[in-house]
C-alpha cells in the first residue's frame, strides 16, 4: 500500500507530518492570571447587564412589590460582581509583584523607551492592515498593553471608586464604603454627576470588550500566533 493509500484508509500522513511547520510554545500566563482573566470577564458581563437595567429600569408590573423583587435581584447581583472586581484587581497586583514578568506587563509601561514607541507604531500599522506581517511577541504586544493600561485598568480603577462612593450613599456614613470613598462624590460635584460618569464609564468598557475580543479572535487568524487559547492553557504558540 503506498504512503497515499494509507494516508486515505487510515487518516496518517507522516510525510505531510514531517513537513509541515514547526509550532514553538512559549509558557506566558500563569494559572492565577488566567483565572483572573476568566472571573474578571465574568464580573464585567454581570457588571454592564445589570448596570444598563439599573440605569434603565424594567417596566413597572402590577401587584405588591415585594411579590416583584426584579429591581432588587439587580442591583443585588450588581454588587456582587462589583465585589468580585474590585477584589479580584487587588489579587491581580498582588501577583504583579510575586507572579513571573509577564504579569507585571498590565502595571507597567515603558513610555520612556523610543524603542517601545516605535513597536506601538508598528503594531498600529498592522491593526490598520498597512503592515503585511506583524513582529512576534511573548506577552502582550505593545499597543495591547497600552490599550490595557489605559482602556481596562484606568476605567476600572475609576468604576471601582465611583461606584464605591455611590453604594456608600446607601451604606450610609461612617460605612468603610463612604469613609473610603465618599469623597469621590463631592470630588466630581454631585452624586448625579457620579451616576451620569459611572453609567459612561460603563459604555467605554464595553466599547474596550468588543475590540478586546475583535483584536484577540484576529490575532489567532491572521498573525499565526495563540491568543485566545494562551489565555486558557497559558502557552503562546508560534505557528511559523
Amino acid at each position: 500500500m503506498s504512503a497515499t493509500e494509507l494516508a486515505d484508509v487510515t487518516g496518517r500522513d507522516d510525510a505531510a507530518v514531517a513537513a509541515a511547520p514547526r509550532v514553538h510554545s512559549v509558557y506566558v500566563y500563569e494559572a492565577p492570571v488566567r483565572l483572573w482573566h476568566w472571573v474578571n470577564a465574568a464580573a464585567i458581563t454581570v457588571l454592564a447587564t445589570t448596570g444598563y437595567f439599573i440605569g434603565q429600569p424594567l417596566p413597572s408590573v402590577p401587584g405588591e412589590a415585594s411579590d416583584w423583587y426584579v429591581m432588587g435581584y439587580i442591583r443585588f447581583a450588581h454588587f456582587a460582581a462589583g465585589y468580585v472586581l474590585a477584589v479580584g484587581l487587588l489579587g491581580r497586583a498582588y501577583w504583579a509583584l510575586v507572579g513571573n514578568h509577564h504579569a507585571r506587563e498590565l502595571f507597567t509601561l515603558p513610555v520612556t523607551k523610543a524603542a517601545y514607541w516605535r513597536e506601538v507604531g508598528s503594531m498600529l500599522a498592522w491593526y490598520a492592515f498597512i503592515r503585511k506581517q506583524p513582529n512576534q511577541y511573548v506577552g502582550h504586544n505593545p499597543f495591547a498593553r497600552l490599550s490595557m493600561f489605559f482602556g481596562y485598568l484606568l476605567l476600572t480603577i475609576f468604576m471601582i471608586c465611583t461606584g464605591f462612593a455611590l453604594y456608600g450613599e446607601g451604606a450610609g456614613v461612617g460605612s468603610w464604603q463612604d469613609t473610603l470613598f465618599g469623597w469621590v462624590i463631592p470630588l466630581i460635584g454631585s452624586s448625579q454627576q457620579v451616576h451620569s460618569l459611572h453609567r459612561l464609564g460603563m459604555w467605554l468598557i464595553v466599547c474596550f470588550v468588543i475590540l478586546h475580543v475583535y483584536a484577540a479572535i484576529r490575532e489567532d487568524i491572521m498573525s499565526r500566533q495563540s491568543m485566545v487559547s494562551t489565555m486558557i492553557s497559558g502557552y503562546r504558540t508560534f505557528k511559523d
